[in-house]
């Protein structure tokens, strides 16, 4: 068995690039257009295993995919997650639940799809700001 990757329903495809790719810095593998079908799928991966891909599935017509949690959510490692945090935050992107163990961030999609931004070794001391704030919404 091998994975292959994890699919997620996106409204508007040049948002949930701008997110995955210039917010996460994900790399795009490859696109696939079906004018016939009506959608579009895009093939992203982290640029340390490209081959771990989330498709992004963008249905031409418009579709209520509802707010649910059900899907759980997508985990990237990260070098530094305070500078990763601090990254989104200037992008305008919420940090959900910050990094206040120096270790577990998450934010949200422009889809509402939780993202799990994990510190790779071992944790980094806790610091401010990070480490005085609250969650804020959903994660």
């Amino acid at each position: 068995m091998k994975y292959l990757h994890a699919m997620v329903r996106v409204r508007d495809l040049d948002k949930s690039l701008a997110f995955f790719k210039d917010a996460l810095g994900l790399v795009e593998n490859r696109r696939k257009d079906y004018p016939e079908g009506r959608y579009t799928l895009v093939y992203l991966g982290a640029p340390e295993n490209r081959e771990a891909e989330i498709e992004l599935t963008y249905n031409y017509d418009d579709e209520d995919y509802g707010g649910s949690r059900n899907f759980g959510h997508l985990a990237f490692e990260v070098e530094n997650i305070y500078a990763m945090c601090e990254k989104l935050q200037k992008l305008g992107i919420t940090i959900n639940r910050p990094p206040r163990d120096g270790r577990m961030a998450f934010v949200r999609s422009p889809d509402q799809i939780s993202i799990e931004l994990l510190q790779k070794g071992n944790p980094l001391p806790p610091q401010e700001p990070w480490q005085s704030m609250q969650n804020t919404g959903k994660w």
